[in-house]
């Protein structure tokens, strides 16, 4: 398949969506990391096994020899009645294996390789759904996966194809409309009119701040440079982030054809994708994307018979953190140590290889497509004025119904928790969402109503990040979760300036004194001071909002930090160092199985009699807890 011209290109799309729709079924198997990790690899091979003998062919190979030995672009065993694909994450991440039966779009949930089966049975042969595969939510089993709740809620535009096309066969894409927006910039607009385009959505970057993604495109676009890049950072550092990752797995196309309009917009010939190494199955991905693309004339020179070149290559990280920084990830391109440096130059002025560079992350590239397919006015119908589209989040933590959702941009936080997580776990009250990873602050319960965009969030002192959303219930120690990130973030720092390198430190030693009950009101007072000045005078985006979840957590939850370092407790028994055993005189038998059981001998009494625990002799291991039988021991 070459594609050498525009018309080529129709033809094939129209061939694509033909055979798109061929089969009397298409199985959708989610392949994504999370699913894969859930044994769906096997289930898709039982599915190919079983569509192959109803149809009378003999499997000699098995599904990954099968794959390698055609050409890409191609789907191995498909037959005319039954199609059986590897798709991308479906997003409904607690419920997998999850797997989508078309067309009368079923989705069956948490799929074991022994209900293939049934499945096929019911379902392929007789149209009839497998009812307890269903997903069942208070009393009600829905049998589209449309109208479950929490899928329902969502206006899914990134993520559309994710779950719902070949993660690995370029034609699925062509099909559902691929590459129509690169054909309509090649062949309908100047690269200006495209920038303008970008410009007049107000499309802002998706991977921290929010910067524009138009002005930064008109930046590079003005250069007089005879070499331009286009670098799309995959890196996606945050804990508990994994919406690029989603994108790169499930519809990487999309996101090679944003990078494709931007480098023709731009002037670039080359583009990058910086990706960690811990992500093998989105860079095996790309890699057969990116063959595809080649292979079809949408990649290389003379693309569709125009005088515009374009080539895109992938550079593995090590899964820095601080890559995430534009400066440090175009020094690790190079191959040199990523760290950040100072500005000016800028990226768009000097970034790869020193020459101007448009920098932008998986998510804002996924929606260029879209924009230049239905226009800036259409873009800006969707989320709010200043901050329009979607987002797409990770929903994770204390919440029911955890996994990759995408809503409007000013979605309130209580339709996300509520609505579509479906609330805390087992009705735990709510105590905070940690939002925007290490990055990021925490908002509470007074925020619930609060509307998830850029301004609203600053406001806040948090920010949307990369999008990781943690749920946190009133059993999560605020003082932990601090700690936590203090953690992290001084494990990532790339050491260069001495605010990050010393700063988070130091913070993160008093941190560690206040949840071994050696804090005192004073420590408090110079984990601020120590937070501001790190915020005001750190080198790079990243060392500048390393004390974000301490402050936040200090000012939204001070009496907590109080509770700490004046009384020596941890309310939600989540500190060890701070925890205290009481034996409650009114219950205790005396029958000493306490005391025997204790390592350190901290126990003692007269049996028949209440037993008492020497605090100062206590390591706090929990044994006298598990081995009292009349429930005598409390934890305090």
């Amino acid at each position: 398949m070459k594609l050498e011209n525009r018309e080529s290109l129709k033809i094939q799309r129209a061939i694509a969506k033909e055979a798109m729709s061929a089969p009397a079924h298409r199985i959708l198997v989610c392949a994504g990391t999370g699913c894969l990790a859930g044994g769906s690899a096997k289930i898709y091979d039982k599915f190919l096994e079983l569509a192959a003998k109803e149809e009378g062919v003999e499997i000699k190979l098995s599904a990954k020899e099968a794959h390698a030995s055609l050409p890409s672009g191609i789907h191995h065993q498909e037959t005319a009645h039954t199609g059986v694909k590897r798709s991308g994450c479906h997003g409904f991440c607690e419920m997998g294996p999850l797997v989508r039966i078309e067309p009368q779009n079923y989705l069956y949930v948490k799929v074991k390789e022994e209900d293939c089966e049934e499945i096929f049975e019911q379902t392929i042969r007789n149209n009839r759904p497998v009812k307890r595969l269903l997903y069942e939510e208070d009393g009600v089993k829905y049998e589209t996966q449309e109208k479950i709740p929490f899928y329902q809620q969502q206006t899914r535009l990134v993520l559309k194809n994710c779950g719902h096309i070949d993660a690995e066969n370029i034609n699925e894409y062509l099909a559902v409309g691929g590459y129509q927006a690169l054909e309509k910039a090649l062949f309908e607009l100047s690269p200006k009119e495209v920038v303008r385009e970008i410009s007049d959505s107000d499309l802002r970057g998706r991977g921290g701040g929010g910067f524009k993604t138009g002005y930064k495109w008109q930046q590079v676009a003005r250069q007089d440079a005879a070499e331009k890049y286009i670098v799309c950072n995959g890196d996606e550092g945050d804990p508990g982030a994994f919406m690029d990752r989603s994108v790169m797995e499930g519809d990487p196309h999309k996101m090679l054809e944003g990078m494709m309009i931007a480098g023709y917009a731009v002037g670039a010939k080359e583009g990058y994708i910086y990706v960690r190494a811990e992500y093998p199955l989105a860079i095996s991905r790309l890699k057969t994307a990116i063959a595809q693309a080649n292979e079809a004339g949408l990649l290389g020179e003379n693309i569709l018979g125009t005088d515009f070149h374009f080539q895109i290559h992938i550079n593995m990280g090590a899964g820095a953190f601080v890559c995430g920084e534009g400066s440090a990830l175009t020094a690790s391109i190079e191959g040199e140590r990523g760290m950040p440096r100072t500005k000016p130059p800028r990226t768009v002025e000097q970034g790869l290889f020193a020459k101007p560079t448009v920098l932008n992350n998986v998510e804002t590239y996924a929606n260029v497509p879209m924009i230049i397919n239905e226009g800036a006015a259409w873009y800006h119908s969707i989320g709010t004025e200043k901050s329009p589209g979607t987002k797409a989040f990770a929903l994770t933590g204390s919440v029911k119904h955890t996994g990759l959702i995408e809503v409007p941009m000013g979605t309130t936080l209580r339709k996300i928790v509520y609505d579509i997580g479906g609330g805390v776990k087992n009705d735990v009250p709510f105590k905070a969402v940690q939002i925007g990873g290490p990055s990021g602050g925490c908002l509470v319960t007074n925020n619930l109503e609060v509307t998830l965009d850029f301004d609203s969030l600053k406001k806040l002192n948090a920010m949307i990040g990369s999008g990781g959303l943690v749920v946190m219930d009133e059993n999560t120690c605020m003082v932990e979760v601090a700690r936590f990130f203090m953690n992290f973030t001084q494990n990532e720092s790339c050491g260069k300036c001495v605010p990050c390198r010393e700063g988070t430190k130091r913070m993160l030693d008093i941190l560690e004194d206040i949840v071994a009950g050696n804090g005192t009101e004073d420590s408090l007072k110079t984990l601020e001071e120590l937070g501001e000045a790190i915020t005001n005078t750190a080198l790079c985006g990243l060392g500048k909002s390393a004390a974000l979840p301490v402050l936040s957590t200090l000012k939204n939850f001070r009496e907590e930090y109080l509770d700490h370092v004046v009384g020596k407790r941890c309310a939600t028994g989540v500190c060890q160092g701070l925890l205290r055993y009481r034996i409650l005189p009114d219950v205790c038998k005396g029958c000493s199985k306490c005391a025997r059981n204790c390592p350190v001998n901290a126990i003692s009494g007269k049996i028949k009699e209440p037993f008492a625990i020497d605090l100062s002799v206590c390591i706090k291991c929990g044994s006298c807890l598990e081995n009292c039988p009349f429930g005598a021991i409390v934890k305090e």
